[in-house]
């Protein structure tokens, strides 16, 4: 439960059947473990907006492979968020924003010396975001 009081400040209440877990740690506790439960319940919402609301195969392995398909693009959305858009709003949108604004965009790929080069319409309102993320990612160390 939350609320706020005339000043702006924010108070929240846990309820719980919890036992203490020991002596001055229980809040803490409680908060973290909150937290974490949270974190999880993001995720699955994520992968349900990615693709595991529905199965949309008959056999049991074509829809494993299905969810191992949609564990895998929610895993690379997440780093990819937190890897390219590390100040900009972009790193908390969920998969519904994130293909509306910047995986629909129109674009071709060209091979020119040896290398392939991606074009964007510069009309398009999030293809300058986009830009600014593929040039985090191509900056970063490469492993190993």
């Amino acid at each position: 439960m939350r609320t706020t009081d005339p000043d702006g400040r924010r108070y929240t209440a846990f309820a719980t059947n919890t036992r203490p877990g020991g002596p001055g740690r229980q809040l803490a506790d409680l908060e973290l473990r909150h937290r974490r439960r949270a974190r999880a319940e993001d995720r699955i919402r994520a992968a349900k907006d990615t693709g595991l609301t529905n199965l949309p195969l008959h056999d049991l392995d074509q829809n494993r492979i299905w969810c191992a398909v949609v564990a895998l693009a929610c895993e690379i959305t997440a780093w990819a968020q937190m890897l390219a858009y590390t100040t900009h709003p972009a790193r908390r949108w969920e998969p519904k924003r994130l293909r509306l604004r910047l995986f629909s965009l129109p674009a071709q790929t060209a091979r020119h010396a040896r290398r392939t080069v991606l074009h964007l319409p510069g009309h398009a309102p999030w293809a300058g975001l986009v830009c600014e993320g593929l040039d985090r990612l191509r900056a970063l160390a490469v492993p190993g």
